[in-house]
């Protein structure tokens, strides 16, 4: 189980990067309990999360620098074209990737969609998870390595600007 600590900064699945702000206790009905309070950076909510319940809903620590290179080389890879012709079940597909709050699952999703969008357009929600699927790994990326956001996205577009 991971433990985390006062500034310690973790992935939470479906919600996004946060710093652990408080670690603190809570009433919960006739118990008290052990919590992470986990403030978002993309927009400042904060999450109790119970620390005992942690890895079992998706809170995990940022990618290790050392393992940067695996994301780019799963980028560069040539992925697989979607099955599913239609884009509603290509999204459910991506959606269920992305809650998984793996940055693997969520490279592979922007590697697929990215790649889609060079041979046709994609619908309304197909756009909006790719940018999702984006922010969310240039977030991770640039928190991982001590980068700044705007060198890590760049570095994307390069990277699918090269590959099309």
């Amino acid at each position: 189980m991971t433990q985390f600590a006062v500034g310690d900064m973790a992935v939470y699945q479906g919600q996004g990067i946060g710093q652990i702000t408080e670690i603190g206790r809570m009433q919960v009905g006739p118990a008290t309990v052990e919590v992470y309070t986990l403030r978002l950076v993309e927009n400042g909510t904060t999450i109790r999360i119970p620390t005992h319940k942690a890895n079992s809903v998706g809170l995990r620590e940022l990618i290790a620098p050392d393992e940067v290179p695996n994301i780019y080389q799963i980028l560069r890879e040539a992925g697989r074209k979607p099955e599913d012709k239609t884009w509603n079940r290509r999204y459910r597909a991506y959606m269920e990737k992305l809650k998984t709050g793996s940055v693997h699952e969520i490279a592979r999703v922007l590697r697929d969609l990215y790649r889609l969008k060079t041979d046709k357009d994609l619908s309304y929600g197909e756009r909006k998870m790719l940018d999702q699927a984006r922010n969310l790994l240039v977030k991770e990326l640039a928190l991982s390595t001590r980068r700044d956001e705007n060198e890590v996205a760049q570095e994307l577009e390069e990277l699918f600007a090269a590959e099309c």
